[in-house]
């Protein structure tokens, strides 16, 4: 899937490409200081953009390519040239510079510019238990919430992603389920419970929900002030999986958000179907084996924090770090006392904890 969407991409930019080159020939000179003066732009405000670290990258690009290419049209108005090829100049020359700023992503830990945090990272009670759930990937129902709910009610909670088996923050594409589990968490959060979900790679867009959390969170960087630990869900951790973390930026772009925005509702939800079955069934090679030297070093880079993930639907202790196996058959974990553990009985050892390889 993730090769024939790069293959129309590429299709795509080229034939945007033969369609707008001859169109710029006649006033390249000014149309040249127009891709040069929005690609400065346009890789200043979003260096800008993102030190605060609380606008997901698809909205800090729409804004700077926006803004970029606007600058360009009316330059080139000013400049006796054609606005509109100006606008094209603007466009082309904002992409490369968001591109260029995105490169880095596609290897190693350079992570943080794809990183971004809204709500609070201290909860008001250090010392109450927090149950973990990571990877319940839920359909129609949420299995085991409302026992836990019930059996833990003096708990926080941190979700560490793919909550859903594909959730897209679109009302068009959110799902009764969804609508409900997001209920549960006002509920929780006005009994006084502290309530963080940390994305996956299977919630896109979920920016609209910050103020329903008390932190939401995606990328690498989490974790709780005054507390030793540190999390993610996990699935930055492997830097030989460049192609998926290829899919990982096209598919939460500033264009693959306009695309659904414009589609009809029946539309959107049918991509989020294809969506969930194509997630499920691709990249497997990597997912069946663990990243172990990846993750050990992850884990290193937290300090002296614990450092949890889930993404990888199996138990794994490596020194200070932790990927929790998945929840869907309703076990959590919690972090209490500064030990992550079982919420009650042990699910099982690394060998064998249940598993999934479709995350």
């Amino acid at each position: 899937m993730r090769s024939g969407v790069v293959m129309a991409l590429t299709l795509g930019e080229g034939a945007l490409l033969a369609w707008g080159v001859p169109r710029l020939a006649a006033d390249w000179p000014l149309l040249a200081v127009a891709a040069l003066a929005a690609f400065a732009g346009a890789w200043l405000l979003d260096a800008v953009l993102a030190r605060p670290g609380d606008l997901p990258v698809y909205r800090r690009h729409l804004l700077a390519c926006g803004l970029a290419t606007i600058a360009a049209s009316a330059g080139s108005w000013g400049g006796a040239g054609d606005p509109g090829r100006g606008a094209l100049a603007g466009l082309a020359g904002a992409s490369a510079a968001l591109a260029l700023r995105i490169l880095p992503a596609l290897r190693g830990r350079r992570l943080g510019g794809l990183a971004w945090s809204r709500g609070s990272r201290r909860r008001p009670d250090p010392g109450r238990p927090l149950i973990l759930v990571a990877d319940p990937h839920w359909g129609d129902t949420l299995t085991g919430l409302a026992d836990a709910t019930l059996a833990h009610p003096e708990c926080d909670w941190l979700f560490l992603g793919d909550v859903f088996d594909v959730w897209v923050g679109l009302p068009a594409m959110e799902t009764p389920a969804q609508r409900g589990f997001l209920a549960w968490v006002a509920a929780r959060r006005a009994e006084g419970a502290w309530v963080g979900l940390w994305m996956g790679n299977r919630e896109y867009f979920l920016d609209r929900h910050a103020g329903a959390f008390d932190l939401l969170g995606e990328g690498v960087g989490g974790g709780l002030e005054a507390e030793a630990l540190a999390f993610e869900h996990g699935d930055w951790i492997n830097p030989d999986d460049a192609l998926y973390r290829l899919w990982n930026v096209a598919s939460r772009s500033g264009p693959f958000w306009l695309l659904v925005r414009l589609l009809p509702a029946a539309a959107a939800r049918a991509l989020a179907a294809w969506l969930e079955g194509r997630l499920r069934t691709t990249n497997l090679a990597y997912r069946l084996a663990f990243p172990a030297a990846a993750f050990e070093a992850a884990a290193a880079a937290a300090g002296d924090r614990a450092f949890v993930t889930g993404h990888f639907h199996t138990l794994e202790r490596r020194g200070a770090g932790t990927a929790l196996p998945w929840a869907h058959d309703g076990s959590f974990w919690v972090w209490r006392e500064g030990r992550v553990e079982p919420l009650a009985a042990d699910p099982g050892s690394t060998s064998d904890a249940a598993q999934d390889p479709s995350s």
